[in-house]
């Protein structure tokens, strides 16, 4: 930002992966698509655990309960990471960030195998979120200022690249574990396969490309004014879109963590049936970039009241009236394609818009802290609902009432003071994005 800016212009770079041409435009593409096949590795290495939870139960002799919060106690290091490191992304190479996260989260994975009881399998959890959320804070900030008009639809492909891993996880890991007669053994895989994913983006992705400098690949300028969008990044509609995410963390993990213990204990399914109707969930996340394309073009707020209201519905009949394993499999694709595939991105980048650019870090540090902490307790939540009113209820209450709610919280966000909202400043200069 130069002298004759105001505080609130910034100069925005149009998207490097719509002007850049030949050799550049491939190298874009190319680390764009690495970074974003990390993110796979990262879902793969923590989908496998939720189906091998009844065996690693077994073993340990852990109740319902504790076995929830290991289900979803890791995002509590994801939350607190992402939200801190929020403020490392605004100021240091994001190159050396994902690299970072990666290794301490394929540590903490290589470490699971290797526990005594629930207090250290606990920690290993937790240290896996830690690097996953640092990792994921630094993705969605680089697809938001390098993508700076199509942020939405840029971090549909990192969706895209979380459902891949959701659903491919569990057809890798399952019967690897089942081919050496050991739980343990998917956990050593995924860990030695995150140090070659260390080496491949090292060689792979240029340090510019992940620069905080949003101007390193541009070609086209616009200068845009922030006036109408808050000083403050935790604002009213950050606030909103925060308490949202927290549902729907709540929900999609909740469903997530003990969705395979449900329907082999409750449901009576086999366990290569309920590692479908869980990879189907992945499968059904792969729609995140339709609907990051929808969340450019249309209204993110009705969007993502829409996609809740949906999810409340799907909630109600895969806990109280569908029994049968093809009914769970469609209704885990729709529960995988709205939960994660919709409001994931949606709630991401709307946060992202309820800030001003240089606070894009910070805005996707509130998110990651929000929609994690509730995931993190949302497995021992949902087990204790279980405990005390059976699965049918439990599962209406947090994967429908409570998705009702957020429909409701986002009805109050009031889009003219974001980015594109009615008030979009003024423009000048050119854009071809």
């Amino acid at each position: 930002m130069n002298q004759h800016q105001s505080a609130t212009q910034v100069t925005a770079a149009a998207s490097p992966a719509l002007v850049a041409t030949g050799p550049r435009r491939g190298a874009i593409l190319l680390a764009f698509a690495v970074l974003c096949l990390s993110f796979m590795l990262n879902a793969m290495d923590r989908q496998v655990f939720y189906p091998l939870l009844p065996e690693i139960r077994k073993e340990f002799g852990f109740t319902l309960e504790e076995s929830g919060f290991l289900a979803t106690g890791f995002t509590l290091g994801l939350a607190v990471a992402g939200f801190l490191a929020g403020f490392v992304v605004d100021r240091y190479s994001r190159k050396v960030v994902v690299i970072a996260s990666i290794l301490v989260y394929s540590a903490g994975t290589f470490a699971i195998p290797l526990s005594a009881g629930l207090v250290d399998m606990s920690v290993y959890r937790i240290i896996s979120g830690v690097g996953e959320g640092v990792q994921a804070t630094a993705l969605f900030a680089i697809a938001g200022s390098l993508f700076f008009r199509r942020r939405a639809f840029a971090s549909g492909f990192i969706g895209v690249a979380f459902g891949a891993g959701v659903f491919i996880g569990p057809l890798v890991g399952v019967p690897f574990a089942m081919q050496l007669h050991t739980w343990k053994a998917p956990f050593f895989l995924f860990a030695a396969l995150g140090l070659l994913m260390v080496v491949v983006i090292a060689v792979t992705v240029p340090r510019t490309l992940t620069s905080v400098d949003k101007n390193a690949y541009s070609i086209s300028q616009v200068t845009v004014n922030y006036d109408h969008v808050p000083a403050n990044p935790y604002n009213r509609n950050a606030i909103l879109f925060g308490l949202a995410a927290v549902v729907g963390g709540l929900a999609f993990y909740g469903f997530m963590g003990l969705y395979p213990t449900f329907l082999r204990e409750e449901l009576g399914f086999a366990p290569g049936e309920a590692t479908i109707a869980i990879s189907m969930a992945g499968l059904g996340a792969m729609l995140a970039v339709l609907a990051g394309w929808l969340g450019d073009i249309l209204s993110q707020k009705w969007l993502l009241m829409i996609a809740f209201v949906l999810v409340a519905v799907v909630g109600w009949l895969m806990y109280a009236v569908v029994t049968e394993p093809l009914g769970q499999y469609c209704l885990a694709f729709l529960m995988g394609a709205l939960a994660s595939g919709a409001l994931f991105p949606n709630l991401a980048t709307a946060m992202q818009r309820s800030v001003r650019p240089a606070h894009i870090g910070r805005g996707q540090g509130l998110f990651m802290l929000m929609y994690y902490v509730a995931a993190a307790f949302s497995g021992l939540l949902f087990a204790s609902s279980v405990s005390q009113w059976g699965w049918s209820a439990a599962g209406i209450w947090q994967l429908s009432v409570l998705p009702l709610g957020a429909a409701l919280i986002l009805f109050f966000v009031d889009t003219r003071t974001m980015i594109g909202g009615a008030r979009t400043a003024s423009r000048t200069g050119s854009a071809s994005s």
